[in-house]
């Protein structure tokens, strides 16, 4: 629910509880809506689940202190609204702190809670700046004061961001776990697979490598032409009539391998549009097979090894001599080895070495695997794309993955969102006004 005061001005339940948790509002000789004298001692915890807004805070009023929860309303009358009355959950509430008081109100008890107005006790331009923050149409909504926090305060956020973008990839790595019985390889087979299919195919790979087990995997490993007829074929990158001999072969012994192993297709064709050929799914998909080829217990190997530029030499792979010549079958072009390059090898390290290497740290409770995540992070080049270009041309700093990896969060996640109240920027500015 919003409320509004005035043209610029206005107020969610939300900034009424950012107001309470930093205290931002004239705590001088308080008193409740009867007029008794109040001190608040402890505002509490803010809770993000079910039941009161706070818990365990501590205010006395008169002469009585009170330990308890406190429950925040825009309107008194919202109590009633949501059903706090006959609310066993809502028993213990010590402060009703609204915006607007309109009517008194009980608990479950029968007691009448003491109740505190905020709207005569809140800066007008801390709801000003909040209002100009929710209009904002900008690359992110306090783009005309950045860069607001200090080179430590950037660097803290950073790092907090950061954490929260790990914890949400590993917990959908840790889905995948599930879903492999806890084979690690298989899921990182998955995943890198995903990689290896970018922005447009990425759903289809992943599909693609959950129809192929590792095990199957290995024992195609003998013949490069054999492992990119499975991956080619459960692409559907060999249904067309091609005439290129090379395709013929490949598909020859995709319809083998594929009674053989009761393989089921992708449901969808990979997309080539609006694609460079070095990233086109044929591309990828050999460069896949090759690494495929040239690796054994890939994540294994990952897991034992502590420095990145060793990590790094796992994935210098080239096509194979076919695709020096061809970004796709039956058009020949000139001679161009298809080699991973670093710019791929990096998003590879950012997008699938590091969100499983945090995940696994996580699930096997080994620190020293998060640890070696974010130092991997840390020592990989930034991305370059819009999103981090903009944030550069607010002179906000990008020196490696750790840090764009964190603004994408911060961006895509916060800005995007417009959760002010929630972002250290955020918090900063309206602190100023209040």
């Amino acid at each position: 629910m919003i409320i509004s005061y005035g043209k610029p001005q206005i107020l969610t339940e939300r900034l009424l509880q950012f107001i309470w948790q930093f205290q931002y509002f004239n705590k001088k000789q308080l008193t409740t809506t009867e007029g008794e004298p109040l001190t608040i001692l402890q505002p509490g915890t803010y809770n993000t689940d079910q039941g009161p807004d706070f818990l365990q805070a501590k205010v006395r009023v008169g002469n009585v202190a009170w330990a308890g929860n406190i429950e925040l309303h825009l309107f008194s009358s919202h109590w009633n609204t949501h059903g706090h009355t006959s609310d066993k959950q809502y028993g213990n509430v010590i402060l009703h702190v609204v915006w607007q008081h309109d009517v008194a109100v009980h608990n479950c008890k029968g007691i009448t809670l003491h109740t505190l107005e905020l709207q005569p006790l809140v800066s007008v331009l801390l709801l000003q700046h909040y209002s100009n923050l929710m209009a904002s149409h900008d690359f992110v909504p306090c783009m005309p004061q950045l860069p607001v926090l200090s080179g430590i305060g950037w660097l803290s956020w950073k790092e907090r961001l950061m954490a929260e973008r790990l914890e949400r990839k590993a917990g959908y790595v840790l889905t995948l776990l599930q879903q492999a019985n806890n084979h690690w390889e298989e899921v990182f087979w998955w995943m890198l697979a995903r990689n290896f299919g970018a922005k447009l195919n990425m759903d289809l790979f992943e599909e693609m490598a959950r129809s192929i087990p590792v095990t199957t995997l290995a024992k195609q490993k003998g013949q490069i032409h054999q492992l990119e007829a499975i991956i080619f074929g459960q692409l559907h990158l060999l249904d067309a009539d091609y005439t290129d001999d090379y395709a013929v072969l490949l598909t020859k012994e995709y319809n083998f391998l594929r009674k053989k192993y009761q393989f089921k297709p992708v449901a969808q064709q990979p997309v080539f549009l609006r694609m460079r050929p070095a990233n086109f799914p044929t591309v990828r998909a050999a460069q896949l097979a090759m690494l495929v080829q040239q690796s054994s217990h890939l994540f294994s190997l990952i897991k034992e090894t502590e420095d990145l530029e060793d990590i790094q030499k796992l994935f210098n792979v080239t096509a194979n001599d076919y695709w020096h010549y061809h970004y796709q079958f039956d058009e020949e072009c000139t001679c161009h080895p298809k080699k991973l390059g670093v710019s791929m090898v990096n998003n590879i390290v950012i997008n699938t070495l590091v969100p499983v290497l945090f995940a696994c740290g996580m699930f096997t409770k080994d620190q020293s695997l998060k640890d070696r995540a974010l130092l991997w992070l840390a020592l990989t080049n930034p991305e370059q794309n819009i999103i981090t270009k903009q944030w550069k041309a607010c002179d906000v700093f990008n020196q490696n993955a750790l840090d764009s990896q964190a603004l994408l969060e911060l961006k895509n996640n916060y800005c995007d969102q417009k959760r002010c109240l929630d972002c250290a920027i955020g918090n900063k500015l309206l602190r100023r006004e209040s």
